[in-house]
Order: C-alpha cells, then structure tokens, then sequence
C-alpha cells in the first residue's frame, strides 16, 4: 500500500480508477443490442441473468468491504468516529474523482438490470442508487480511522455521480452525457522526487496533476443533426495543475526541495469519441467498444486556466 507523509492518502481517485478498470473488463456490461442513438434492451425478465448480476454486485462489494477492513485500514488507528472537512482539498480533483467512481457504478449497474430483463424503473431505483449506495459505507469507515474523516463533500460528490446517470435517464431516455477520465503523468512528477508515484502506476494514483475528467456530449443531439454520426462528441473537461499537496503545497519532501509553483484549475474543451457508440459488424469488437465508455480519447484541446490565458493542444491526454 502506498501512502504520502503530511498528505492524506487519495484515495478517492484510486477507487473511482480500479472500479472503472474492474467493471470495464467484465463481460457483464454491453447492450443486447447496439444502436448509436439508443440501447435496446429484451422486454423480458430473465431470472438467471438478473441472479448473475445481483451475484456480481454482491461480490463486488463484499470484496471491496473486506478490501478496506482488513488491507486500507490495517495500519491506521481506530479511533472515535469524527468529520473532516475536505473540500477545498486538491482544488476539487478529488471530488470529480469520487463523482466519477459513483458514476461507474450506477452507470454499470444500471446497464446490467436492463439486460437481464428488469424495468427501466426498476433498474432506475436499484441501478441509479448503486454508486452513492456502495461509496457510502467508505465515507463511514474514514470517520473511524486515524488519518481521514467522514466527509460530507465526498457524499455529495458521489450521489453527484450517481444522479448524472438517473439525470440521462430522466430527460434523454438514454445515457446521451458520458462522465469520462483520461489521464498523462504531468511534468510536476518529476520533480517531485516520488511525492506524486515514482513510475506511471504510482503517478496515476497520486499525481493529481495529471487527471482530467470531462462530460462527453455527443454533437448530433446538440446541433440536431442526424447526419453527423453519433459517436462524434464534445467534451468539456476540468482539471488542476501545480499542486504538491492537499490544500497547499510542500517545500519539501524525503529531504529534497520541490519546486515553487501556483496552483490553478484547468478548463478544457475538446473533441470525442463516444466508442460505445461505434456500431460494428463484430458482436466481440462491440462489447470492446462498449467497455470503452468512460474512456476520453486524446484529441485536440482548448484549454483556459489563469496564468496562461487560452492555450490550444493538438493532442490532449
């Protein structure tokens, strides 16, 4: 386990990246049938199905509990339960980061109900529930430990990500807004002598720096415009950059000086590929490209923040 001296551990990031990594590798998620404008899900329950996925979930969680209880907090002091007020922390990645594992679950959930068979209503409650339902419990345990706290900007950032998928539903009958992550070890890493990961895995657990999420719009819907494909999107991203530490920045770490930079937040706008959207001739590259959902794909980029003004990337990851 890896853990940074005078930072809290991030752990919020770490989660909301595994669950996706998890939940996209499994063969459960994918329609029935493909469309670019809409899923197509069979009208009838079926029992095996929906069992195997409940049964999914269930492991799932029990796992990650057990996960926590005896692996994340094993080293950490149990201690009487207390609050910690995190939300200025990061600059908000952070938050984005627990939104968007809340968002991974519900968004997985919810597909898996539909292709057993279940209501769209049903699979609403039960699916739409699922991120905030199983983070809460993580937010119940910080308030136990030495070291974190029970935060209530993490439960609103994760009911925030639950609601995206029950939004889509609400108003679009469909997932039309696709939460996504993409990620590049920034330059700060560097020069931070192992603080934000010493290799690209520790770095996409710790550098901050180099996380992007973004709400994936496909352009057809907002030009209405038929005739410009559907896994054709714009992208508006926010990220941060100079940051060594949770509020403010360390001069110093493992006995070597870090750099003096300015924190700042990064608005982005760019250009997608909704790959689940991409209809093929394949049944096996489909389900690939339905795995693919929370994925940004690099592309062109705009990016504002303040210290540079306007800055255009041909390629941002």
């Amino acid at each position: 386990m890896l853990h940074r001296a005078n930072s809290f551990t991030p752990k919020g990031i770490e989660i909301a990246v595994i669950l996706a990594l998890l939940f996209s590798a499994s063969p459960a998620q994918g329609q029935t049938s493909k469309s670019p404008e809409t899923s197509v899900y069979p009208d009838s329950l079926n029992k095996a199905k929906l069992a195997t996925v409940l049964t999914t979930e269930a492991v799932f969680y029990t796992a990650g509990m057990s996960y926590l209880g005896f692996i994340w907090y094993k080293d950490h002091e149990r201690v009487p339960f207390h609050w910690y007020n995190d939300s200025k922390g990061y600059l908000q990645v952070d938050k984005f980061g627990h939104a968007f594992g809340a968002y991974v679950e519900s968004y997985v959930s919810y597909d898996w109900l539909r292709r057993s068979g279940l209501s769209r209503n049903k699979s609403l409650i039960i699916g739409g529930l699922t991120g905030a339902f199983l983070q809460f419990p993580i937010e119940v345990f910080d308030g136990l430990y030495e070291g974190w706290g029970f935060s209530m900007s993490d439960v609103a950032a994760n009911t925030t990500g639950s609601a995206l998928v029950v939004m889509n539903e609400l108003l679009f009958q469909r997932q039309l807004i696709k939460y996504k992550f993409s990620f590049r070890q920034s330059s700060y890493a560097k020069q931070s002598n192992g603080y934000l990961g010493s290799s690209q895995l520790e770095s996409l657990f710790y550098d901050y720096n180099g996380h992007t999420y973004w709400l994936s719009i496909p352009i057809n819907s907002m030009v209405f415009k038929e005739s410009i494909p559907g896994w054709i999107a714009l992208s508006l991203g926010y990220s941060a950059n100079g940051m060594f530490g949770e509020f403010s920045n360390l001069t110093s770490y493992g006995g070597v000086a870090l750099p003096e930079v300015e924190r700042h937040r990064q608005m982005l706008l760019s250009i997608d590929i909704d790959p689940s959207a991409i209809n093929t001739r394949f049944k096996a590259l489909n389900t690939v490209l339905d795995h693919l959902f929370w994925i940004k794909i690099p592309a062109p980029t705009l990016e504002y923040n303040p210290i540079d003004g306007l800055k255009f990337h041909p390629v941002y990851w």
